[in-house]
């Protein structure tokens, strides 16, 4: 069953501080048409520029994922993707008056009620999706960092997160639905240590920060002092240790909060990839540089695949639309020259043919005997005469007539064929039929590899009787 993409009902606006540079943000989601996927609009800057929700755009992921492009920056955009996304959103413009999204309180959390409160719409266009079919895999062995995506029917994500720490111990998270998001991930905040807030409030980083938008775990010894300032400069009466090894700012949502936050990074990250996935996603202690990264991978995958000629299916228990009695009252040719087996399927602009390649094959006696290899050029001639088959389908009386190649161009062969292959021609039309000459393209396949390519130009002539 397909589905259709989806945007915003109507506009919404949420208004907050952002995390790195303190300024008062707003961030406004706004209706996209179909196929317009994800656009950070930069509103604050003259001709409101606009960057892509793209992975080749990052540009840095130490503090967050930050995007850029000719010189205009937006930054921790990882939540408001994470939500879009965990909400089924395929099309929206997002509206910044400053460099940054608002932090809020470090999760997703704000961004998804927002969303709710305006609802989502279905759009005319289908979704397209991505269906992963092999293991694509990034890791760094330095931070024991590992992302792979595994074939799988929906979109799933599990993640594990470790950093040898009693204070943190081994905590794994999974989506098994995006409708799980909401409410089982959108909340998680993002956490953080003491030693790693310490020297982010020494290097005037989190200006926009306090206690209220991060989990801070203390994994060391901490004396009153210490907790004192924390205090004075997150604007706190008191600060103070508890017991689980964490600052008294607030309490966990759940259990395995700091790995569902992580999950919902991976989530925010992968939305870079720039289309719907169907893949199960594991993730071995993630982070934005490894997520955008993977995201990189994913998304070079899915340019190479779809950049390749589709390999035409067929089903080998439906009957033929010509078994090799009907090829042989199409065509003039007889073995060892008859070099077609079956039709499988036609059309008004396209046909598809089948060799079965056997050791018996007249050609294998002198052609590599040591090694048999089919030569190309009778590759070309079986593609050729499925093309004729195809040609002569033009006529109502087609044993009246002959096909003769004209020309043969831009001849390619990518794999060699031997004995045990199952050879598939799928040619199509180039230009349409005139005066009875056709100009088709034909690609020459065994399973899902390319083997042979070439392009065609023939005629079709009464035969002479004599």
């Amino acid at each position: 069953m397909s589905e259709k993409q989806k945007t915003l009902k109507e506009s919404v606006t949420i208004s907050g501080a952002g995390l790195h540079t303190g300024q008062e943000v707003n961030i406004t989601f706004r209706p996209a048409p179909v196929n317009h996927g994800f656009k950070f609009r930069r509103i604050d800057l003259p001709d409101a520029p606009i960057v892509d929700a793209d992975a080749d755009l990052v540009v840095d992921t130490s503090r967050g994922t930050t995007l850029e492009y000719k010189g205009v920056r937006v930054s921790t955009i990882e939540h408001a993707l994470a939500a879009l996304t965990g909400m089924d959103i395929d099309n929206a413009l997002i509206d910044l008056d400053c460099q940054e999204t608002p932090i809020l309180d470090g999760s997703s959390k704000y961004y998804v009620e927002a969303i709710k409160n305006v609802g989502v719409v279905e759009q005319e266009a289908e979704r397209n999706y991505f269906k992963i079919t092999e293991v694509l895999r990034y890791s760094d062995p330095e931070k024991k960092t590992e992302l792979l995506i595994l074939p799988d029917d929906t979109f799933k994500v599990s993640v594990m997160i470790d950093y040898d720490t009693k204070v943190l111990g081994t905590q794994n998270a999974h989506l098994s639905h995006l409708n799980e998001f909401a409410d089982e991930i959108g909340p998680c905040r993002t956490f953080v240590f003491l030693h790693e807030l310490e020297f982010l409030i020494q290097n005037n980083l989190i200006k926009g920060g306090d206690l209220s938008n991060a989990i801070v775990f203390v994994n060391r010894l901490i004396d009153q002092s210490e907790l004192d300032r924390l205090a004075k400069f997150f604007n706190k009466p008191k600060v103070e240790v508890l017991k689980e090894g964490i600052l008294n700012n607030l309490e966990l949502s759940f259990s395995n909060e700091p790995a569902r936050h992580k999950l919902l990074d991976v989530v925010g990250d992968l939305t870079l990839v720039g289309t719907r996935i169907k893949g199960h996603v594991i993730a071995s202690r993630p982070g934005h540089l490894a997520n955008t990264q993977f995201a990189r991978i994913i998304k070079q995958h899915i340019k190479h695949e779809t950049s390749q000629p589709q390999v035409p299916k067929y089903d080998l228990n439906k009957p033929p639309l010509y078994d090799i009695n009907d090829i042989k009252r199409l065509l003039p040719h007889r073995p060892p020259f008859l070099l077609v087996d079956k039709i499988l399927s036609m059309s008004d602009h396209d046909v598809m043919g089948l060799k079965n390649v056997t050791m018996n094959e007249g050609f294998f006696v002198g052609h590599f005997p040591d090694e048999p290899v089919m030569p190309g050029v009778l590759i070309i001639e079986a593609m050729a005469q499925a093309g004729g088959i195809f040609v002569l389908s033009s006529v109502p009386d087609p044993e009246n007539y002959i096909t003769y190649f004209m020309k043969i161009d831009n001849v390619r062969f990518r794999q060699k064929v031997v004995p045990g292959d199952t050879l598939v021609f799928h040619l199509d039309l180039i230009s349409p039929f005139r005066r009875g000459i056709s100009h088709m393209r034909g690609i020459a396949y065994v399973g899902s590899k390319i083997v042979a390519e070439a392009e065609l130009m023939a005629q079709i002539s009464k035969k002479t009787i004599s």
